[in-house]
């Protein structure tokens, strides 16, 4: 190209001075005979060549003959599958089609969850032809209520569940198709319309028919391509020439099909400012453009989903639980799902546990075997094996009488007997491990001798001189009453074999001031960008170090009901607050600015600016509880039942009132009566309304 004048590389680079002046030398360099100008003109030739092929990791291609018939084709190093040799972006020009067969781990979830509903409730259901009206859905989906379905469950949506009510399938396709940057801007306007509350308008009354069931809001490529055709006269072609523009964000085919657009819509008299706006709205729209079809199939999978949660809620979250297990924050949450949902999710247990979680008759997920630390694959197979052949296990006794030892070895055991699956023996943990005076092995080091020497004598047995067997019988080992471990020490165990807590929390008995003190929970950290907030936890693993320039530094993990978070305290801070932090077990109350990573943007992190003990927060503030009482419900008995309930919970902290009848409410204050907040007054005030907790 010239450097100069019309057309020129200056004019389309829109080139500085010194960027010329370095083209020109270049040019000059090149028109050489020397090495230098070589390089160069090796350079041009190998310009815009293939660096190196790749493989799409779900691309297949679908062509009407043979593809070595259509296209160049190659051979992989690992697929049994030709490979093209054209790129993804024309491949199509050749008369193929591309299609991209992604994985979904939900459909594994639905697959595992069908299982387990076939199991416990000997139901066949057919996901394919599920009524689309159900109420238990819709109901979890107008609750906000979706955590662990799929493509509705993050914040926002719920959020936006909530406000939009949705009570056809229609809405869970276009709010699948909003939710997505650039159309989230419309979501208020599709909301507020569909409760009434906007008028719904339309740019030209011939769009009414087109975007009605959005409620005059363009959601989908659909639509624009209706809308092209009866506004401009384009033809179905172009009308996918356009779809494909939008889809592939191609801005340059966008801006030779607008003048097309607006000589239709003039030649049909539309007014040239008004269809100047509706082309301007598709361009934003375009670059987010999301078409009908793909919504649909999202949520119809969505709705399987929470079709399966509302009515099938255990086996669903046990599905859930099973295909996240690697994820051990995942697990957490949805533990923490469960408890909201009021299913029980019980530790491992060692006649009922299968290789992963499981359901039980009562709607009671179990925690699998093959999920605890030290027990392999083989050695559950090989414990429900020996339950399925002769039945549960009996006792501990009965266990090393009849599973391979081997298989189940000693530190299967331990860790088994930590994870709390022996608990259905009904020994305390800590006589697994405890010895006799003067003694070098442990109960469960005696009941492995045991076993292993009865095993050996039923396979010695000999016959007698009529031909019965002799039972070699061999005494049971002697289990010592010891104390059982505290409950910090247990929890601390089942967290080291399981990775999470199973039986309870460190932080239950302090879920009241958990829930009034803090500002959110670490795993909904990323809606407090920018802001300061106040978590509670308990100090994980601890370790201080040190800087280049010999300045000590504290990185500690903070653990909620939802997950942890790694937290570090430099100079200052470190001198200030290091002694809450040195020790794991601390339950603390960290306050600081929430933040994007400092490396990884994508990551929040806190920067803390104070730290003290949960029990220092709780003496120096109250809690304030407030009651709502339909007036229905007020009448001397309540009364007299409510004033019982608070004599017996004297304290400091503050007790407010709310009675409220139908638009009406009337707020309410104890003069005199201050309390004390714990479960059991929270759950006696349950009996008369709906319970509330904030900072006092």
């Amino acid at each position: 190209a010239p450097l100069k004048g019309e057309g020129s590389l200056a004019e389309k680079e829109n080139l500085s001075p010194d960027e010329m002046t370095n083209i020109q030398q270049l040019r000059k360099i090149m028109q050489g005979d020397d090495l230098q100008a070589k390089v160069i003109q090796e350079a041009v030739k190998l310009e815009g060549s293939v660096r190196n092929t790749g493989i799409h990791a779900a691309g297949i291609i679908i062509a009407p003959s043979d593809l070595t018939d259509l296209l160049p084709v190659a051979v992989a190093k690992d697929s049994e599958l030709l490979v093209t040799q054209y790129e993804g972006e024309i491949i199509e020009s050749a008369g193929v089609i591309k299609m991209d067969f992604l994985g979904l781990k939900t459909l594994s979830i639905l697959k595992t969850a069908l299982k387990h509903i076939k199991l416990n409730h000997h139901r066949d259901i057919d996901l394919d032809i599920l009524a689309l009206e159900d109420e238990p859905t819709f109901g979890l989906y107008q609750r906000g209520e979706t955590n662990g379905t799929f493509q509705f469950e993050s914040a926002g949506m719920q959020k936006y569940l909530k406000e939009l009510k949705p009570d056809k399938f229609e809405d869970l396709i276009a709010m699948n198709a909003l939710y997505r940057p650039g159309p989230m801007d419309y979501i208020p306007t599709y909301i507020a319309r569909k409760q009434g509350r906007e008028k719904i308008t339309y740019d030209l009354p011939e769009m009414e028919e087109i975007l009605k069931e959005t409620y005059g809001v363009t959601v989908y490529q659909e639509q624009v391509m209706l809308l092209s055709q009866r506004l401009a006269n384009f033809t179905k072609g172009d009308a996918d020439t356009l779809r494909k523009a939008m889809g592939k964000k191609q801005k340059a085919v966008l801006d030779k099909m607008k003048s097309k657009f607006m000589e239709g819509c003039v030649a049909n008299g539309h007014p040239e400012k008004v269809c100047e706006k509706i082309w301007t709205d598709w361009e934003a729209f375009a670059q987010y453009a999301f078409n009908k079809s793909h919504s649909t199939c999202y949520a119809l999978v969505a709705y399987q989903t929470a079709y399966l949660k509302a009515n099938y809620p255990a086996e669903y979250m046990c599905a859930v639980l099973t295909h996240n297990q690697n994820n051990l924050d995942k697990v957490s949450f949805f533990m923490d799902e469960c408890r909201r949902m009021e299913i029980m999710v019980l530790g491992p247990d060692i006649n009922e546990s299968g290789v992963s979680f499981t359901v039980n008759e009562k709607g009671e997920i179990r925690f699998g075997l093959a999920a605890i630390k030290g027990v392999g694959e083989a050695a559950v197979q090989e414990i429900i094996q020996q339950r399925e052949q002769d039945g549960a296990f009996q006792t501990f006794f009965d266990l090393v009488r009849r599973v391979n030892l081997r298989t189940v070895n000693k530190k299967t055991m331990e860790s088994l007997v930590l994870a709390g699956a022996f608990d259905t023996f009904g020994l305390k943990r800590a006589q697994y491990f405890a010895q006799q005076k003067n003694d070098q092995l442990n109960v469960l080091e005696h009941a492995i001798k045991y076993g292993g020497t009865y095993q050996q004598g039923s396979q010695q047995e000999q016959a007698t001189l009529f031909g019965d067997a002799v039972e070699v019988e061999i005494a049971e080992p002697t289990v010592p009453d010891v104390p059982e471990w505290n409950s910090v020490d247990k929890l601390k165990q089942e967290y080291d074999v399981c990775g999470i807590y199973l039986s309870g929390h460190p932080l239950d008995e302090h879920r009241l001031e958990v829930e009034a003190f803090r500002t959110c929970s670490i795993a909904d950290m990323h809606q407090f960008v920018g802001r300061t907030i106040s978590l509670i936890g308990l100090v994980g693993s601890s370790q201080t170090r040190t800087t280049k320039t010999g300045d000590k530094f504290s990185i500690f993990t903070l653990e909620d009901y939802s997950g942890n978070l790694e937290c570090m305290l430099f100079k200052e801070m470190y001198v200030k607050f290091k002694h809450y932090v040195e020790d794991p077990g601390y339950i603390i109350h960290v306050k600081g600015n929430c933040q994007p990573g400092y490396r990884d943007k994508e990551k929040i992190e806190v920067r803390v600016q104070e730290v003290e003990l949960l029990s220092e927060t709780r003496a120096k503030r109250s809690i304030k509880v407030r009651l709502k009482m339909p007036l229905a419900k007020v009448d001397t008995k309540q009364i007299v039942d409510l004033k019982a309930i608070l004599d017996a919970h004297p304290g400091n902290d503050q007790l407010a009132m709310e009675v409220y009848h139908e638009q009406m409410q009337v707020p309410l204050r104890s003069v005199n009566g201050l309390v004390q907040v714990d479960k059991g007054l929270i759950k006696a005030l349950g009996r008369f309304g709906e319970v509330q907790l904030a900072v006092g």
